[in-house]
């Protein structure tokens, strides 16, 4: 298994991030941060630093649905890694990557999209 972690987006997040990019202009910027100082170090490394929060009934032996909580956002100055931004992906295990499917501001909306999951799950045959 490679250590190289590779990363894929869906056209759902490319909205996402589109639409937060108005709000919030490090956003792109940020999500490098939180590749390396989450991602990589919960997937690659096994250190849990409790940014990234695996979600239930949607995990099988190959992949792990993820919720990022801890995302640092420098457009929210003073906030640290709670700014409120949170990113949903899928992890899969065999292959070292990652889709990202969903980003959302929770001042905007609670929780992640259950139906888009299921239906990223149901198109790529991983249900």
């Amino acid at each position: 298994m490679t250590n190289r972690m590779q990363y894929k987006t869906t056209e759902e997040f490319e909205k996402d991030v589109k639409r937060l990019l108005k709000k919030f202009r490090s956003i792109v910027e940020d999500m490098e941060m939180v590749k390396q100082n989450a991602i990589e170090l919960y997937h690659v490394r096994e250190i849990d630093n409790h940014s990234i929060f695996p979600i239930p009934n949607f995990c099988t032996e190959e992949i792990v649905v993820c919720k990022i909580k801890k995302f640092a956002c420098k457009s929210l100055k003073g906030r640290g890694v709670f700014s409120g931004v949170r990113v949903i992906y899928v992890y899969y295990k065999n292959e070292n990557k990652i889709e990202f499917l969903e980003m959302y501001f929770k001042g905007e909306k609670i929780n992640e999209d259950k139906e888009r999951i299921k239906a990223y799950l149901k198109n790529s045959g991983k249900s």
